[in-house]
C-alpha cells in the first residue's frame, strides 16, 4: 500500500483498529494543542494583559481568538491543497503532521512566555497556522485510506478523539498548574500524540508524473459555493454554520461568566468540570441519535430537536445563573450538540463561527446586556439554524 500509484486509486482494503486509533489519537492530540489554549490559558492571559491595552478583557481575548480564527480559515484548505501535491518519500500527508505538529508545540512554548499581547495574539495566530497543516492532513487520510463503507465508522471515532481532546486539553490547562506549564503540558500532548501514527503507519506516496496541477483560479474558486445552484447544500452550509456559531459562543467566555456572573470559587475547576460533563453527554448521545437516526432514515427531525435541546440549554445559562444551572445546561448542551453531530458531522465550518463568534461576543457583552444577553443571543441563532433544516428538500 506504499506504491505512488496507490495514492491516487480509490481505496478498497479495509484499515486496522490499530490505523485508526493511531489516527484518533493523532486527530485528538491537535484538539488538545487548540482548546487548552481556547478554553482557559488565553482568557487567563487577556485578563492579565488588558489593563496594559485600554480594552477589557472580552475585547482582547475576542480580537485574539477572532484574529486567529481567520488564520485557521485560510490555513486549513490551503495546507490541504498543499498536502494533496505534496511528492516525498515519507508520502504526501506525513511531512505536513510532523511539521504541523511540531509547529504548533513551538508555537504553544511562543504563548508559554508571552510578554505582551503582540506575543500573545502572534503565538495564537501560529498555533493556528501551523496546527491547522497537521489536521488537513490528518483529515484527508481518511479518504486516502478508507473505504467508503468504513468511513462512517471511522469519522466516529475521529469525532470522539475530537471531544476527548477538549476534554484533555482543558484537562491539562487546569491541573498543571499555572500559564506557562498548562501550555507546555498542551505543546507535548500534541507533539507526542501524532508519533504512533507517522512513525508506526507509513503513508501513501505520490509520483511526480501524478502531482494535480496549481492554480490560484481553481483553488479559491473552491470556497464559493452557488445557493442558487445548490439550495439545498446553501441551507444545509447556513444550518451547520448557526448551530456552530451557537455553540462557539457559549465557550467563548465561559472562564468569565462562572468568575464574573456566578462567582464560583475555582472557575479554572469550574471549566473542567463543565468540559467533562458536556463531552460525557455528547459522546453518549453521538453513539445512540447516528444508530436511531440510521434505523429509521432520517435526519431532519433530530436536527430540528438538537437545536431546541441546544437553545433551551443556553438560555438556562441566560436565566438560571447559578452553578446547579450551569451543570444542568453543559449536559443538555452536550445532548443536543451531540444529537446534531451524529447526523450532521462538520469539522471543516468549526473555523468561520469562530470568526464570527467574537465579533458578536465582545459588543453583547460589554455593551449590549452582558452574559444573560449573550446567551440568549446564542439560543436564538442555535434555534434558527435548527428550523431552517427543514428548507432542504432532499434529505427527510
Amino acid at each position: 500500500m506504499t506504491s505512488a500509484v496507490a495514492a491516487l486509486d480509490e481505496p478498497v482494503e479495509r484499515v486496522g483498529r490499530g490505523w485508526t486509533a493511531a489516527l484518533s489519537l493523532a486527530n485528538g492530540a491537535i484538539w488538545v494543542g487548540w482548546y487548552g489554549p481556547l478554553q482557559i490559558l488565553l482568557a487567563v492571559q487577556a485578563e492579565d494583559f488588558a489593563p496594559g491595552t485600554g480594552m477589557s478583557k472580552e475585547t482582547l481575548l475576542a480580537w485574539v481568538t477572532g484574529v486567529g480564527a481567520v488564520v485557521s480559515l485560510a490555513a486549513n484548505p490551503f495546507f490541504g491543497a498543499l498536502s494533496d501535491r505534496t511528492v516525498s518519500r515519507f508520502g504526501r500527508r506525513t511531512p505536513w503532521i510532523v511539521a504541523g505538529a511540531g509547529g504548533g508545540a513551538c508555537a504553544l512554548l511562543l504563548l508559554a512566555g508571552a510578554g505582551s499581547v503582540w506575543t500573545m495574539a502572534a503565538g495564537w495566530c501560529l498555533v493556528q497556522l501551523t496546527l491547522n497543516a497537521a489536521f488537513a492532513a490528518v483529515t484527508a487520510a481518511v479518504p486516502d485510506r478508507v473505504p467508503r463503507l468504513q468511513r462512517g465508522a471511522v469519522g466516529g471515532w475521529l469525532g470522539a478523539a475530537q471531544i476527548l481532546g477538549v476534554v484533555v486539553g482543558t484537562g491539562l490547562a487546569t491541573v498543571v498548574g499555572g500559564v506557562g506549564a498548562g501550555y507546555t503540558a498542551c505543546a507535548v500532548f500534541a507533539l507526542v500524540g501524532v508519533m504512533p501514527y507517522v512513525l508506526r503507519h507509513p503513508d501513501l506516496r505520490l509520483a511526480p508524473a501524478d502531482r494535480p496541477p496549481w492554480a490560484w483560479r481553481t483553488f479559491l474558486a473552491g470556497f464559493w459555493l452557488s445557493p442558487r445552484r445548490h439550495p439545498d447544500l446553501g441551507w444545509a452550509w447556513l444550518t451547520r454554520f448557526l448551530i456552530n456559531l451557537s455553540n462557539a459562543l457559549v465557550l467563548l467566555y465561559l472562564l468569565y461568566y462562572l468568575r464574573d456572573r456566578l462567582h464560583y470559587g475555582d472557575p479554572d475547576q469550574g471549566v473542567l468540570i463543565l468540559t467533562a460533563v458536556n463531552g460525557v453527554t455528547l459522546l453518549c448521545t453521538v453513539v445512540v441519535a447516528g444508530a436511531a437516526s440510521d434505523r429509521v432514515g432520517r435526519r431532519k427531525p433530530f436536527v430540528i430537536w438538537s437545536g431546541v435541546l441546544m437553545a433551551v440549554a443556553t438560555a438556562a445559562l441566560a436565566c438560571w445563573q447559578t452553578w446547579p444551572g450551569a451543570i444542568v445546561a453543559a449536559a443538555v448542551l452536550g445532548v443536543g450538540f451531540g444529537v446534531f453531530t451524529s447526523v450532521d458531522f462538520a469539522l471543516m465550518t468549526d473555523a468561520l463561527p469562530q470568526v464570527a463568534a467574537p465579533a458578536l461576543a465582545a459588543p453583547i457583552v460589554t455593551y449590549l446586556g452582558g452574559y444573560r444577553v449573550l446567551y440568549l443571543v446564542a439560543a436564538v441563532i442555535g434555534l434558527a439554524g435548527a428550523l431552517l433544516v427543514r428548507r432542504i428538500r432532499s434529505v427527510a
